[in-house]
């Protein structure tokens, strides 16, 4: 069942998301379980299965797995084991495609985030492990002309910020005046697309997900030739 009326989703997601925010209980959450279910997991699954038609336009490295569990979409119960915040129940759409080596090595991939007044598209890879790190900065140091074309290609930068934490200072090992110093303080090889609501809700949400993802392609062919991987 997918009760778009024109997209794979309807304004009802932002609407369900908000009233989940005001009601983060298990009692709320079991007695709107099936409308979570109509308005959020299914039309969910459905764009996962529409992208992943279209994925290997991108590169036949990333998968869309429609699954409910163990798949593309993040599951919405929180892990509250380590956390202040005890509510149970995240409070977006989070969905994504992941490289199919993602199980064997920490790998980059594609992100899209859906939530009421914050919904953005995120490729890259997020607080790598020291290891993925530290392959990305030396593949810097000895390609800095091929980071340089990927970071600042016209397409991909007409659409996307690089994003995410940086050190204070040089990273142990590298010299503080080398002249990508700045690019090698990141701590996460990210990019943002922020995207508003009613673009969530056009019928061409799939096609314009698979564009975007298109603009990154030499950027995310970079991390993963840097971490040891096919794009």
């Amino acid at each position: 069942m997918n009760n778009a009326e024109n997209g794979i989703f309807n304004v009802q997601v932002f609407q369900f998301l908000k009233e989940l925010t005001n009601n983060n209980n298990r009692a709320w959450f079991q007695q709107n379980k099936q409308r979570y279910e109509d308005i959020i997991l299914i039309p969910a699954l459905n764009f996962i299965s529409a992208v992943g038609e279209k994925l290997p336009e991108v590169s036949t490295n990333f998968t869309a797995i429609p699954k409910r569990i163990g798949g593309s979409i993040m599951r919405v119960y929180r892990d509250t084991r380590f956390s202040k915040d005890k509510t149970p129940y995240k409070t977006n759409i989070g969905i994504q495609f992941r490289h199919r080596m993602a199980k064997d090595v920490h790998t980059p991939g594609y992100y899209l985030h859906i939530a009421p007044d914050e919904c953005f598209i995120g490729i890259g890879t997020w607080h790598p492990p020291s290891d993925a790190l530290l392959k990305i900065r030396e593949h810097i140091v000895e390609y800095p002309a091929k980071w340089i074309a990927a970071r600042d290609d016209k397409t991909f930068r007409s659409e996307f910020e690089l994003s995410g934490d940086k050190l204070k200072t040089a990273p142990r090992g590298f010299d503080k005046d080398h002249e990508l110093i700045d690019d090698l303080r990141w701590k996460d090889f990210i990019a943002v697309k922020n995207i508003d609501e009613t673009e969530i809700l056009k019928d061409d949400l799939t096609q314009r997900t698979i564009e975007l993802f298109k603009t990154t392609q030499p950027y995310m062919k970079f991390l993963c030739d840097a971490i040891g991987i096919p794009f």
